[in-house]
């Protein structure tokens, strides 16, 4: 598993975070893991974001599919 050291909390932060685990009854380690895991996950828009930006990078034909299949049969 990876590790992430996140550096310059503010202490308020850190204290705030802390109660928060006690709240939950974990330790502050598994806390931040169940935060993070779910700050990780995407959301439906954010997922829709993301299959535009890859259809976006995918080339488009140039060709419509109909004449290519005409233009194989006709070679043969």
């Amino acid at each position: 598993m990876a590790q992430v050291i996140v550096r310059n909390l503010d202490d308020r932060v850190v204290r705030a975070l802390k109660a928060r685990a006690a709240l939950h009854g974990r330790a502050l380690e598994q806390e931040l893991r169940e935060i993070l895991t779910r700050a990780s996950e995407l959301s439906p828009e954010e997922r829709l974001g993301l299959v535009d930006r890859i259809r976006a990078m995918a080339p488009r034909p140039s060709t419509d599919s109909v004449d290519l299949i005409r233009e194989d049969r006709d070679s043969r």
